[in-house]
């Protein structure tokens, strides 16, 4: 006896969302793999969206807030992971604004500040290049990498920076 299509796709669904928010697009991408045809699929997308169940913004706006708290990550990296989980880039902007320039550069440098004991012995020009790095990874444009990175090493006593070439800012 087949499964009622409707049936799966609401039990798929459901699954997905207990324990974490998640966006129309990768419950539709989990509903595709169960092999729901589209019409099914869509028509409860859209109920799950019409009652509140399923809200990108929503989810776009918590992602952001959670991964540049825990993680650090500059809104070039969230914007980046909002994309590849079908967030639109209307709804990731609006979600974006919510991280500013003094949020951005204080995260830089706790980052870099976590990361200073393993650059202490290094010859200043090693160490800028690795915690820039390590910022820029983490999305972080050049000018406010290398901003922050100097105002670290300039602030911790084993490191002599008076050989440091000033980088350009972006």
């Amino acid at each position: 006896m087949e499964a009622d299509p409707e049936g799966v796709a609401r039990a798929v669904l459901l699954d997905a969302l207990t324990g974490q928010a998640r966006t129309r697009r990768e419950l539709a991408d989990k509903l595709a793999k169960r092999e729901v045809p589209d019409d099914v699929a869509t028509e409860l997308l859209d109920r799950f969206t019409d009652v509140g169940l399923i809200d990108d913004a929503a989810f776009a706006s918590a992602w952001v807030e959670s991964r540049h708290r825990s993680r650090g990550l500059a809104p070039r990296a969230l914007a980046q992971e909002l994309r590849r989980k079908g967030v639109d880039d209307e709804e990731a902007k609006a979600a974006l604004e919510q991280i500013d320039e003094d949020d951005q550069r204080a995260a830089a440098r706790a980052l870099v500040d976590r990361k200073m004991r393993s650059v202490r012995g290094l010859e200043p020009q090693v160490a800028t290049r690795r915690l820039a790095g390590m910022l820029a990874r983490k999305g972080y444009g050049a000018g406010l990498a290398f901003s922050v990175v100097r105002e670290a090493l300039a602030e911790d006593d084993e490191v002599d920076v008076s050989d440091l070439v000033d980088q350009p800012e972006d």
